[in-house]
């Protein structure tokens, strides 16, 4: 029985895209899906039906999927639109990656997406009664902090847009146009959502104690009391991490030397365990997500570690040579069926999808 357009958004919405790519019609409704946006649509009608149908915006979507318009014709108007949108961004692309290495800090400054307004409103609304006081803590402490949000902001904004554009352009990837949530680009019909990561510091931590190992911060936290070395206890956890760990490295004892030389080779040890192997890995991102920010769509993780510097990972997003040749390598190493199936748990359910980790290290 065909798969009708209700049955296929209700999968679609259910966190099922696994289960829609595997059927050729729910693959035509990704891809029409990936073309959702009104003008991409409109567009779609206009180059291959001749007309429009007469109905709304919203219902533009279904009548594209009850048209029969095939994948193929589908995917025909997805990489015009791809091909004019990404020469736009193209002519403009060398200026924008030397305008990126500009940001020497990533620094949020205390303020995150999720809670800046309640940030702003606990620190500041609630907390200032004396008028002057607020506008000296404004000019003296938010500001500087939303200045340091507002680049974390726009550097990631722009890299994210970069890094899509590398696996976009790859033979093998058909592009999704429409900003579609859970679905970036499809890999030989395998749809995937890219989240960009660095090596997980909870991951890690659970490595440690799994493998009998006290965790990081202790251990740099001993050697900072035995070697007179300040220790922030005002800085938050990560923060006090990387401050400790560059304190003890410029520290020239043999004990200090040795302590991060141990670290950093467990670190390595980690990093070359998930390139190899990423099941545990994966598992892990997928187990580990935030309640408002659950999904089991089929994700691509890709992880970058710079292992020069581990705080200083977040710089790989802008070396575009770097990450080009290391995402066109393993592309091209993909055989009939990208990915991995992977299955996990989360609050009491199991769930299936197909998920991989593609790491560019930096080493040198």
């Amino acid at each position: 029985m065909p798969l009708t357009f209700a049955q296929a958004d209700r999968l679609f919405r259910d966190n099922r895209i696994n289960e829609l790519s595997e059927s050729p019609e729910g693959l035509r409704f990704l891809k029409l899906r990936s073309l959702s946006r009104r003008e991409h649509l409109e567009r779609l009608f206009d180059e291959l039906r001749g007309q429009r149908p007469r109905v709304g915006a919203r219902q533009l979507f279904e009548a594209a999927y009850d048209a029969d318009i095939t994948v193929e014709e589908a995917e025909s108007v997805i990489r015009r639109v791809y091909g004019e949108e990404r020469a736009m961004r193209l002519a403009n692309e060398t200026e924008l990656l030397n305008q990126l290495y500009r940001v020497q800090e990533f620094n949020w400054g205390g303020l995150f997406q999720n809670n800046l307004e309640q940030t702003i409103v606990d620190n500041y609304v609630k907390q200032i009664k004396d008028y002057e006081a607020l506008c000296r803590s404004i000019d003296n402490e938010l500001l500087v902090s939303m200045r340091g949000y507002v680049i974390c902001s726009w550097y990631n904004h722009w890299t994210s847009i970069i890094i899509e554009d590398i696996f976009k352009d790859h033979a093998r990837v058909l592009p999704a146009v429409g900003l579609v949530k859970k679905i970036d680009f499809f890999v030989q019909d395998v749809p995937f959502d890219l989240k960009v990561t660095y090596l997980p510091e909870g991951f890690l931590a659970d490595k440690r104690r799994a493998d009998g190992l006290r965790p990081e911060a202790t251990l740099l936290k001993a050697a900072a009391r035995a070697h007179q070395i300040p220790i922030n206890t005002d800085l938050p956890a990560s923060a006090m991490l990387q401050d400790l760990w560059n304190k003890v490295v410029d520290h020239p004892t043999t004990e200090c030397r040795q302590l991060i030389s141990d670290l950093r080779a467990y670190r390595s040890g980690i990093v070359d365990g998930f390139a190899t192997d990423p099941e545990e890995l994966i598992r892990w991102l997928y187990e580990n997500q935030g309640e408002r920010r659950f999904d089991a769509s089929n994700r691509l993780f890709l992880v970058l570690v710079d292992e020069r510097n581990y705080f200083d990972s977040w710089k790989l997003k802008r070396a575009k040579p770097l990450m080009e040749a290391r995402i066109h390598q393993h592309l091209d190493g993909y055989g009939a069926q990208p990915g991995r199936q992977i299955d996990f748990n989360w609050q009491g359910e199991r769930y299936s999808t197909v998920s991989d980790v593609l790491v560019v290290r930096q080493t040198v």
